[in-house]
Order: C-alpha cells, then structure tokens, then sequence
C-alpha cells in the first residue's frame, strides 16, 4: 500500500486545525497538565499528562466531533450525523450533536462499555448494536447510513476530526515548554494523527509515540510492515483501541512516528490502577497504555520530558478490570 493516502481524501493542514480550534473553543474544556513526583520518579522521566479524561464527555473525541458538527452547513446538519463506535466517539458525536440541536445515530458493538452507551442516550443519541468486530459495524452502519441520508462523521479516518483531535498537542505544547517526546494511545490512529499534524508543523524536534495493547497491536506490526495490516475483532481491556488504522490516519503514522510500543493486559491494567492511586484520577485501560509503555521502555523516556496524552475516563464503576468476578 502506498505511503499516500486515497487521492479522494483531504489530508488536513495546520491551518486547519487553527481554524478548529476557534470554532470548537465554545463547546470544549482547554484540558489541565497533572505531574506526579511518584510517577517521575519510577520512570525517571518528567511526565505531563494531558488529561483529556477530564475533557467535555470524558474524552479527547470531543474535539474532532464539535469541528464536523460545527462545520456543517445548516441544510447539512438538518439531516444529521451518524457514525460507528465502540464508545467515546459516539457519546463525543452525541454531545456535539445535541448542542447544535440535530439527530445523530451511532452504531456500536453490543459489548461497548455500558457507562459509554448511557453517555450517548443521556446526550440524546439513538443507538443502533452490531456485533464486536469491525466488519459487523461497518456492515450495519452502512445500512443505517441509506436509510437516513446523514453525514458520516467517521471516528478517526475523517480529515474535519482529525484537525479537531489536533488542538490536543496544539494546547500541550503551549503548556509545557521543551518537550522531548509525546506518548499517545493508538487504536484507527485519530488522535496519533492529530498529534503528528500538530508536532511536524510547530515542533518537529520532539519523538512521537504511539502505544498500543499488545492483543490488539495491529498498528506495530503495520508500522514495521510498511502497509496497512487490520486485524477484525481482537480482545483487548482497552477497548477504544480494538479498531484498525485507515489510509488518512495511516499516512500520518508511517511519516511521522517515531516508534509503535506494546503492554500487555496486565501491564495496562497495573498502570490504571497505579494512575488512580497516585494521581486521584479516573482514566481508562485505553488511556493507561501510554503509562504502561513508559514503565516497560525506561530506556527510550529516563531523562527526558515526556507529554503523557490521557484520552479519556469513561469507565464502568461497577466493572474495573482489577475486581474479582
């Protein structure tokens, strides 16, 4: 597969993502920097977490959903949006949905997080189940999609989303000064991508780095590949992380990052439970991998500074992966 991605897609500039950033300001949180001494000093690293767990809907995803909604015109966004999700972009399609007052349909994977479907019907969203692999979703969603004529707001392979997911990096570099890497998870390559729009153009001195669950490390083997390489429906805890990369995300990962590390269920779910304890903070297992790669690489971050990107904190209360069934 080419480096390129489809000649039909519009590969978004960073003159894009100024421009969302602007448009999704009203309806967005400029996320806090946290530090941890503890976390410094079992890494020996300087960690800055960017918490977009404390994010409008608990999720970085509402970037990239507030700059497609907002970006319609009002004849488009009468007939409304749509997508397909595991989670946190059809509650974030949700609620930028409902700000502007329009239907939004998503479809999502009967085993999705039940805290994240109680998010997208709290935010006026209607649901639609499929089965949890990729091709399911994909089927059913297109049905859904000729039914009812609605915009398709992909979840990551969407130039408008991408250029909303890229106000991320955009704010953390104003925050935190000389930055040597930033570690962000990697699932379809949304947020990774957006991070790498940001970086190449204002900071491309500093290492990008995707981190990804081990059962579901598709994006490391396509890194080392060369090509696209999707897996259908891998079992992982990080379950924003269970869907492949597409060819616009794919163009920012193959030119831009600079590695594709791995953890193990059992390291990303010692690294959630290690962030609750020593930070105070609800971050899910698709969050915590960027941590549990930095404790299982300290040769690649000790001693440098190092931006940490939690992307969200939606989580079943009654289902933390550490509790006994």
């Amino acid at each position: 597969m080419s480096s390129s991605p489809n000649p039909t897609m519009t590969i978004p500039r960073y003159e894009d993502v100024l421009v969302a950033h602007e448009r999704i300001k009203p309806f967005i949180h400029e996320t806090p920097v946290l530090t941890s001494r503890f976390l410094n000093e079992l890494t020996g690293a300087e960690l800055f977490f960017k918490c977009e767990n404390l994010q409008k809907a608990a999720a970085f995803k509402v970037r990239g959903a507030c700059n497609a909604v907002f970006g319609l015109t009002d004849a488009e966004a009468k007939i409304g949006v749509a997508t397909h999700s595991s989670g946190n972009h059809a509650l974030s399609l949700s609620y930028a949905a409902g700000r502007r007052g329009i239907p939004v349909t998503v479809v999502m994977p009967s085993t999705a997080p039940q805290a994240k479907k109680d998010a997208v019907i709290g935010y006026g969203g209607v649901i639609v189940e499929c089965e949890p692999s990729t091709s399911s979703r994909e089927a059913v969603f297109a049905d859904v999609v000729a039914k009812s004529g609605a915009d398709f707001v992909h979840p990551y392979n969407d130039p408008r989303v991408i250029a909303g997911q890229a106000t991320c990096a955009k704010e953390l570099v104003n925050q935190v000064l000389n930055l040597d890497s930033v570690v962000a998870p990697i699932g379809g390559g949304g947020m990774i991508s957006g991070t790498c729009l940001t970086l190449s153009t204002t900071n491309p001195t500093i290492k990008i780095y995707a981190a990804e669950p081990l059962n579901a490390d598709d994006a490391a083997r396509s890194f080392k590949a060369g090509h696209i390489i999707a897996d259908d429906a891998p079992n992982t805890v990080a379950d924003g992380l269970k869907v492949p990369l597409k060819d616009l995300t794919w163009h920012f990962v193959k030119n831009h990052v600079t590695d594709i590390l791995t953890a193990t269920e059992d390291e990303i779910v010692a690294a959630m439970k290690l962030i609750w304890i020593r930070m105070k903070i609800v971050v899910e297992p698709s969050s915590a991998v960027t941590l549990a790669i930095i404790l299982k690489n300290p040769e690649v971050f000790k001693g440098k500074r190092i931006g940490v990107i939690l992307t969200g904190g939606n989580v079943d209360l009654d289902k933390l992966p550490w509790m006994k069934t």
